[in-house]
């Protein structure tokens, strides 16, 4: 007994000192639901986009191979959902090589009006996400490949286990930093073949206020400032570390208050993580959106050594006090509709320059194609500036009213920011000429 209780006393003090950092696994939601026989389950899957979360498709798993041919368009209806096309396969995921196989893909429209998965609330509730429901009917008989067949039916069936892409790779932790006393709670992705060989970049996100949550994982759901470093076809191009905290109280305002909790997310990178894994230290990149932009800003001036480069997304802050970060990489991106970050970062930009920075900028229709979006950031890169600054045109973003209010501009800019092609190539091209970290612990 008194061993037990010397190692749980031993085992609390490495977690008070930040050294032991408490998980919660990412696992399939799977729930008892009786489905007609030969149906397995019934599975909604959900993906992150600049908008928030929703089921972009649903897999049912069946006991025998579907023939692919008898499947059609209609064969499946899906709840206040438009499908866009139905198809088997061997494996429980979308192709677009279709064969006979168990698992039939019932994939959605991802502009429906209700595909959206949150749940708009105020100041009093917060953030809220509504359960990824999905309830499928079947309309056509499907055919086996062994001769048999399931006949239609008028049961609506529910789905009994839910996915979702991306963020399931993402694991959650708990430091407590034992300079400032406080706890941050944090999402982190660790690049899928991680290798401790190796030294990778580790990419900051910081989420606005309207995701304050006690649920670690609401940074990763409003919008894909997390989600899109860590998609399979970025950590292809840049295989990176993705750290997302997750904060339960406003932590940076416009009356220029900060709470500890950026001090610790500040030591949770440069006294735990780099020490834990291997982490390029001359390759810290820091976004965020809103609060967190702002988060980001001070970073940057009050530890301008830190990060190679960051990625601002509609903020703003007191220009008297940016000084420090006039030779840091900066990209910003704000709407010209937004009556405070957009002339926010119009003094920022002109105080920076006072103080050596160079600045290139342009103005963007927020509705541009990949590739109009991938020119434009070309021709802001070819200019030598260590500052880039772009604005997207009042009006023209795709995800708002013609007449969006300031309020909506704002909000929309992350909508658009974190999906414009360029601008992760460029971050993380920067490499800080290092100063050691000791410099300004």
């Amino acid at each position: 007994m008194k061993k037990i209780l010397l190692f749980l006393t031993f085992f609390g003090m490495l977690i008070s000192a930040g050294i032991v950092s408490a998980e919660t696994t990412t696992a399939l939601k799977t729930e008892k639901i009786k489905y007609p026989k030969g149906i397995r389950s019934v599975t909604s899957v959900t993906e992150v986009f600049g908008t928030g979360q929703q089921i972009t498709h649903i897999i049912v798993e069946f006991n025998e191979r579907v023939v692919n041919s008898q499947l059609t368009k209609n064969t499946f209806t899906v709840s206040d959902r438009t499908v866009e096309k139905i198809y088997s396969n061997t494996r429980p995921e979308r192709t677009d090589i279709v064969k006979d196989g168990r698992f039939v893909i019932i994939e959605l429209n991802p502009k429906d009006s209700g595909a959206s998965l949150r749940l708009e609330g105020n100041d009093e509730v917060g953030f809220q996400m509504k359960k990824a429901t999905s309830k499928i009917t079947q309309k056509e008989d499907i055919l086996f490949t062994n001769g048999k067949k399931l006949e239609k039916s008028i049961a609506i069936l529910e789905n009994n286990k839910t996915r979702n892409l991306i963020v399931e790779n993402f694991k959650q932790f708990v430091y407590k930093d034992p300079k400032t006393g406080t706890s941050v709670k944090y999402n982190l992705y660790i690049p899928k073949n991680y290798d401790k060989n190796k030294k990778y970049p580790l990419v900051l996100f910081m989420h606005d206020k309207g995701v304050l949550s006690e649920d670690t994982k609401t940074a990763l759901f409003q919008g894909n400032g997390a989600t899109s470093f860590a998609a399979p076809e970025e950590q292809a191009r840049h295989e990176a570390f993705v750290l997302a905290p997750q904060y339960s109280r406003q932590v940076v305002d416009d009356n220029g208050d900060i709470t500890s909790d950026l001090d610790a997310t500040v030591n949770l990178i440069r006294d735990y993580l780099i020490s834990k894994y291997s982490i390029n230290d001359k390759k810290l990149y820091a976004t965020g959106q809103s609060m967190g932009g702002m988060m980001a800003i001070v970073m940057n001036y009050k530890y301008p050594e830190l990060f190679a480069a960051s990625y601002l997304v509609a903020c703003q802050w007191n220009p008297k006090e940016v000084s420090t970060m006039a030779k840091n990489n900066l990209w910003i991106t704000v709407s010209t509709g937004d009556e405070k970050a957009y002339p926010g970062m119009n003094a920022i930009t002109s105080e920076l320059i006072k103080r050596g920075a160079t600045v290139a900028k342009d103005n963007w229709r927020a509705d541009y194609t990949d590739a109009q979006f991938l020119e434009g950031a070309r021709k802001v890169i070819a200019q030598k500036s260590n500052i880039k600054y772009t604005t997207l045109e009042k009006g023209t973003n795709p995800y708002l009213p013609k007449d969006a209010n300031p309020g909506l501009e704002h909000s929309g800019t992350w909508k658009v920011a974190y999906n414009i092609p360029g601008i992760k190539d460029w971050m993380f091209l920067q490499s800080k000429q290092w100063k050691a970290l000791r410099n300004f612990k």
